[in-house]
């Protein structure tokens, strides 16, 4: 392994010289190369057979570089290497490095929450299993399987899930010292009062993610095995209620609607549909001839320079037919880039002996080999022109296609908004991010502030912020909505003031508008605020008053003449009500914490730790409450006296 030291500031590009003399240490060998900018932060990570000639074309080859790479490259100021002694261990190592330091021009895949995931928490003694729009956001041991294209089905099948097994029914227990209905009933093995040991019950979860791992077939032999040897040893009794497993579990196939008869191959099959913005992937996982998962992807696809118009390829489907006037990044590399980052999540286990690709990739031959190392068999990666194979890509690229085509009507309308709102404001460009405060407390206490933000007029929930309002004045009884939003503002934007050489052009941090939820007077205190950091001419913001939706300019003592039905002000109303429900989400989490401390507070001999340690076992107030000395004293840092003394405080 070799590593340059990261010490220059400027980037190399400005510095010939040093970019040379960068690029001849670099080894002709396959490995991994991580690009830093001027503040040492990684901004790109990619992977070689070659790794001198792949770092060197970024420095070469600029006119063939999509925009996106092109800005990254303005920006590097230094270029480090891990050499390896493989391909696939290059890709192995890309994928991990990516997914710890989750640079900003490695993202492809949008985190827009548009496709649902299915959790197990591994971490937990006893795991539980939900639906969720997040995703790596847990204990790293936890497990994700999707993201799933047919959330309905995809509910119908978790609740058949849990109809088949006995699993844990709520994510928190309804009562302290017994089980509830779903015990005696028994659609729940009473987790909540441990009457099913840790290790039993993961037993039964293991046959559930066997589900979504889409082994069904492997699962119903697994427990017929079980029913017949129950029915050895005369348990009849539990070889029917496995008979009723395996009955349910055909049932579920039987739900799937595509069916390749005479195939007992496991494949993956992968296609996409693309137009100048997005690509729409789909993913179809084929287990023994069924159809069992259906997984969706949405990537970014950036153009690059212009140079013409793309032609189809000899062997190209025609319903592949991307409609826009300059390359856009190769499909291949896409699909690429989405199945490595899909099989990087996945155990072993799932990995199909199949690919069918809709276009070739570009390190297919690396990517088969990293495949067929962690399956521990040979894993083969095609791209049918033929018969059934060639149909079954077809129907995956059909299904893209129709998921790119809601994709684009829902684009359309959040363009025509802010192309309308670019036009109401009379700004340059269309604000394709926008970000939105708003202030909530009661009479002064617990007070809060929310950022939202909005991409391409759609939330952006991985850039919402909470603020904790600092200002001494603002307390209980005496509030300043006006001193609060200068003080959230003047933290968001302080880094841009202390240093006035960062970025703002491109830099998708930096805001095309900010909206302030109010009228005149908080719109002034926010102008006042930026006006010191020297951020005003720079910055465009407006406020949206909440009576008669009027919008306000800096400086302009009245507001624009808008219609309420237009859709830039809808665009607005949208993200203003997006940033009051956040604030007051917020600040009810606070408040309701704090009530909680106050009383616990009374207590003496019980600080902060053991206040959070007592609510982390049981849950809440009312359960210590009820608590006898003894089980007060089975949590950690609470002995017999101090467990005595809760005890007293409660009962008098």
């Amino acid at each position: 392994m070799s590593v340059t030291a990261s010490t220059a500031i400027l980037p190399l590009v400005k510095d010939p010289e040093r970019l040379e003399n960068r690029l001849k240490e670099i080894p002709p060998e396959p490995g991994v190369y991580l690009m830093r900018d001027g503040s040492d932060r990684i901004v790109y990570i990619g992977k070689s057979k070659k790794l001198r000639s792949r770092v060197r074309s970024y420095f070469r080859d600029s006119q063939n570089l999509s925009q996106r790479i092109a800005l990254m490259v303005q920006q590097v100021a230094e270029i480090e290497f891990i050499v390896t002694d493989s391909e696939a261990e290059a890709l192995a190592l890309e994928a991990n490095l990516v997914k710890q330091h989750q640079p900003y021009f490695n993202v492809l895949l949008k985190d827009d929450k548009k496709y649902p995931y299915v959790c197990i928490t591994w971490s937990e003694d006893y795991p539980r299993i939900f639906i969720t729009r997040k995703r790596r956001l847990g204990n790293a041991k936890d497990r994700y399987y999707g993201p799933y294209v047919d959330v309905r089905l995809l509910r119908n099948t978790l609740h058949l899930v849990k109809r088949i097994f006995p699993l844990r029914q709520r994510p928190q227990p309804l009562f302290k010292d017994r089980p509830c209905l779903n015990y005696d009933i028994g659609r729940c093995p009473g987790v909540c009062q441990m009457l099913i040991s840790p290790s039993d019950y993961r037993l039964t979860v293991q046959k559930v993610a066997m589900v979504f791992q889409g082994r069904v077939q492997e699962l119903e032999d697994i427990l017929i095995a079980q029913m017949e040897q129950a029915a050895e040893v005369l348990n009849f009794e539990l070889a029917a209620r496995i008979r009723d497993q395996i009955k349910d579990l055909k049932s579920l196939n039987a739900e799937q609607k595509v069916s390749l008869p005479n195939d007992t191959v496991s494949r993956d099959a992968i296609a996409l549909a693309a137009d100048t913005q997005h690509a729409c992937i789909q993913l179809f996982q084929i287990r023994a001839g069924q159809l069992v998962g259906r997984l969706g992807f949405v990537a970014e696809v950036y153009p690059h320079t212009p140079t013409g118009s793309p032609t189809r390829r000899e062997g190209e489907s025609e319903s592949f037919s991307p409609v826009y006037s300059t390359p856009m990044i190769e499909p291949g590399a896409i699909l690429q880039r989405v199945l490595e980052e899909h099989y990087q999540t996945v155990e072993p286990v799932e990995i199909p002996a199949e690919i069918l690709v809709q276009h070739e990739l570009p390190d297919g031959e690396m990517l088969a080999d990293w495949l067929s190392e962690r399956k521990g068999r040979k894993v083969t990666i095609l791209a049918p022109q033929r018969q059934t194979k060639a149909d079954l890509i077809e129907m995956v690229e059909r299904n893209a296609g129709y998921e790119l085509a809601r994709l684009q009507k829902s684009g359309s309308r959040n363009a025509e908004a802010m192309g309308n709102l670019a036009e109401i404001l009379d700004l340059p460009d269309l604000p394709r991010r926008i970000e939105g405060y708003d202030i909530s407390h009661i009479q002064g206490s617990d007070a809060v502030a929310s950022q939202v933000v909005f991409v391409d007029g759609l939330p952006a929930k991985q850039h919402y912020r909470h603020y904790k309002i600092k200002n001494p004045t603002v307390t209980a009884g005496h509030s300043d909505d006006f001193a609060s939003l200068a003080e959230v503002i003047g933290r968001r934007f302080r880094k841009y003031a202390q240093n006035p050489q960062l970025q703002r052009t491109g830099n998708p941090d930096w805001p095309d508008l900010v909206m302030i939820d109010g009228g005149k007077g908080q719109l002034s205190a926010v102008v006042g605020v930026l006006q010191e950091m020297n951020l005003l001419e720079d910055l465009r913001v407006v406020s949206l008053a909440k009576q008669r939706e009027e919008i306000f300019l800096p400086g302009e003592s009245l507001p624009l003449q808008t219609e309420a039905e237009q859709p830039g002000v809808q665009l607005l109303r949208r993200l203003r009500d997006e940033a009051h429900r956040f604030a007051v989400s917020f600040h009810r989490q606070q408040r309701s914490e704090r009530m909680r401390r106050s009383r616990l507070e009374e207590i003496p001999g019980l600080g902060f730790h053991r206040q959070k340690q007592l609510l982390a076992h049981f849950r809440s107030i009312d359960y210590i409450r009820i608590a006898t000395p003894e089980q007060l004293a089975e949590v950690d840092g609470i002995g017999p006296r101090l467990a005595q003394q809760i005890y007293d405080y409660f009962h008098p």
